[in-house]
């Protein structure tokens, strides 16, 4: 790669997000495993992806599928062994990839010793590492605040005659991170991995860590409507979002940087303007507050190109932009947009400026899968019954080939796959010029070819209607990006710029070493990446 060298692989890399119950079984209990990811770690390799994060794999009642941990420093028999571990993480640095860890910090298991122990009187020495409360007068909860899973988010302890916080099941009690030790003792745990050689963190829910000290009431939200999750009911005001909780983070930073090249990555659902200052002052907190603009907002052309515009101009100096498409908790991109939409988001997620991250099967055109009700597994889809809010339709089993349940199990996977699976598979579209693994294929390898894309600059170009249009630029090579989101035909002619160029990728791979000097005209659904001559 020709980047520049003072880019670290965490700006100029690519990162792949894997579900480990879902991409590949190596033993027929149905569930992926550590093995299993190793199996397949050449196809990772070919891909072109940079770097894997891997969604929890800790010892866990899996009351939350993993996201409830009883053992900070361990691996869930489910998923293999330490050394199951080990051999993957060394076989990972052996391709020349990072490995990036989820860290669940803001909650435990209720299994976990810590609570065990907190729980088991009010003068247990870590009684105050969660977050215990007397009962208002009446006996009812403490204050108004909710569970992002439904209901309250306290529970009443019989034992103690107290109430607990939990952000999220009550099987996940919040710990109390104004504590100190609880701060030493995460912080050693964050250190058991990156001495083995984890290349960084994930670190889940950041932005709930630290609670309002007074525990006031959090407003109701005026926007609420009966269709959306009852949290929604609130505007977790003082439930989120302190501003003590950036002391947290940079302690995890100044953690980090003991060693060479390690990433904290930041999962914060936070308008832009309060998600920019989880970079730190002077760049001292997280390294990669995720943006879920994509993720989040309407498939328009024009809100996109404002949204990003927006993004850009609010990034801190030396902060360093990511992009996401997909993950474990949202519908897929291509159910949420459609499949010929997706190629066009592909080529946005890698051709923006900034680390992307993909979701594992995004790559392949994966769509969500519709569980039957009595096979659902989500608790936040199990709680909320009738709101359709399950996340287990985007957590299903990668599908490898054609063969009995996608090649990724001998056995009955945990989840079902699409009826599909025997023509939207990796085998197939390896085979496929035109498919999307192909895309997304040429779209890394163009990353890696291209400094412009990798690292350069982004400059807007002004487009109208259904037309997303922006140029990459490094040193002389200049790269212009022209993205129709519409599914209907378009023009594009770029004011003040005289266009001359090539087409070197396009969605439709039959426009590519087409010279462009006129007017574009752009069918639906379509992108593409242009060398300007000029």
């Amino acid at each position: 790669m020709e980047a520049d060298e003072k880019y670290l692989w965490w700006q100029s890399g690519v990162i792949y997000q894997i579900y480990p119950r879902s991409f590949q079984d190596s033993n027929g209990d149905g569930v992926g495993d550590l093995t299993g990811i190793r199996q397949r770690l050449d196809y990772l390799q070919w891909l072109g992806v940079d770097a894997v994060w891997i969604s929890p794999i800790y010892p866990s009642p899996m009351a939350d599928f993993g996201y409830d941990i009883s053992d900070y420093t361990g691996i869930y028999p489910l998923f293999g062994s330490m050394a199951d571990f080990d051999a993957l993480l060394q076989e990972v640095h052996e391709r020349g990839m990072k490995m990036i860890l989820d860290l669940v910090p803001n909650h435990t298991s209720d299994l976990h010793p810590w609570f065990l122990e907190s729980r088991s009187s009010k003068d247990n020495p870590k009684r105050d590492w969660y977050i215990w409360q007397d009962p208002t007068p009446d006996g009812s909860a403490p204050n108004n605040w909710l569970s992002v899973f439904g209901g309250s988010g306290w529970e009443w302890d019989e034992k103690t005659g107290q109430y607990y916080y939990h952000a999220f099941l009550k099987e996940q009690p919040d710990l109390n991170w104004r504590n100190p030790e609880v701060q030493q003792a995460m912080l050693d745990a964050m250190r058991f991995w990156l001495d083995k050689g984890v290349d960084g963190f994930r670190v889940d829910v950041m932005w709930h860590m630290i609670k309002d000290d007074q525990l006031r009431d959090n407003p109701p939200n005026p926007e609420y409507k009966q269709s959306m999750a009852t949290y929604e009911k609130l505007i977790p005001a003082f439930s989120t979002d302190q501003p003590e909780v950036h002391d947290v983070v940079v302690k995890m930073r100044q953690l980090v940087d003991e060693y060479d090249e390690r990433v904290i990555i930041g999962e914060i659902y936070l308008p832009i303007h309060r998600l920019v200052t989880y970079y730190g002052t002077d760049n001292n907190g997280a390294h990669l507050p995720f943006n879920f603009m994509l993720i989040n907002m309407p498939w328009d052309a024009r809100q996109i190109a404002a949204a990003v515009d927006e993004y850009e101009g609010a990034l801190p100096d030396g902060g360093w932009p990511n992009w996401v498409l997909g993950n474990h908790d949202k519908p897929r991109i291509a159910s949420r947009i459609g499949k010929s939409q997706a190629r066009v988001a592909a080529m946005l997620l890698l051709t923006l400026r900034g680390t992307p991250t993909l979701y594992y099967g995004d790559e392949i055109g994966m769509t969500d899968v519709a569980i039957p009700p009595d096979e659902i597994q989500d608790p936040q889809g199990l709680n909320m019954p009738g709101l359709n809010l399950s996340r287990d339709p985007a957590r299903t089993p990668m599908q490898w080939n054609d063969s009995e349940n996608a090649g990724f199990t001998d056995g009955k996977p945990w989840l079902r796959l699409p009826h599909t699976y025997s023509r939207v598979n990796v085998e197939k579209e390896k085979q496929d010029p035109f498919s999307m693994l192909t895309l997304h294929r040429r779209l890394l390898e163009l990353r890696k070819q291209e400094p412009a894309l990798s690292t350069g600059s982004y400059v807007p170009m002004s487009a109208d209607g259904n037309v997303l249009a922006y140029r990459r630029e490094h040193e002389d090579t200049k790269l212009l990006i022209v993205l129709n989101l519409g599914h209907t035909t378009c023009y594009y002619e770029p004011e003040k710029l005289h266009l001359e160029g090539e087409v070197i990728l396009a969605t439709i791979p039959e426009r590519e070493g087409m010279q462009v000097d006129t007017i574009l005209s752009l069918q639906g659904d379509e992108g593409l990446v242009i060398r300007l001559r000029n």
